[in-house]
């Protein structure tokens, strides 16, 4: 009784999905090493998640495996670095750079700034949306304090109206 209770809880789905808690994974293994019950369910759970997973499947391109064993060959045969060859310089410049007879030349770089350059084009654009949002402000203002005013002119018109009547 207890058993089924708690295979219906969802505690199994949130453990298989990896979305249970701490806590609750330990009350699982728990459960699981008391109540064969709970550890049937468990197992099912699993099979059935991983026929799902086998189903819904996309098979990868054709060639990807070849791909990826290319690049793992080309990351096996590539020369390693010596870290040795990199030595501190006193200077400000940080670390000066040394070209060993079978290891590729580095060079230094520094970012001149740390602002983004926008193309003068964009900046024409950025310009003109920005005015085009101050008239288009101007404008609901504009029509929104002349809505307004017509409201309480048809607000006067209706009490005039009202003591016409009387």
């Amino acid at each position: 009784m207890i058993q089924q209770q708690y295979i219906d809880s969802g505690i199994l789905e949130a453990y298989v999905t990896g979305t249970a808690t701490d806590a609750e994974v330990r009350e699982l293994m728990y459960m699981k090493a008391q109540y064969p019950e709970v550890n049937f369910a468990l197992q099912q759970l699993e099979l059935d998640m991983e026929h799902i997973a086998q189903h819904m499947a996309i098979a990868p391109p054709a060639g990807t495996w070849n791909k990826i064993s290319d690049t793992i060959d080309e990351l096996i045969l590539r020369p390693e670095f010596n870290p040795g060859q990199f030595q501190p310089n006193t200077g400000d410049k940080g670390f000066k750079d040394h070209q060993t007879d079978n290891g590729p030349h580095f060079i230094e770089v520094e970012a001149e700034s740390n602002h983004m350059k926008i193309h003068k084009n964009w900046k024409w654009v950025f310009a003109a949306v920005f005015i085009l949002g101050k008239i288009f402000l101007g404008c609901a203002i504009y029509f929104y304090l002349e809505n307004r005013q017509a409201q309480q002119q048809v607000q006067e018109l209706k009490t005039e109206l009202k003591q016409l009547k009387k």
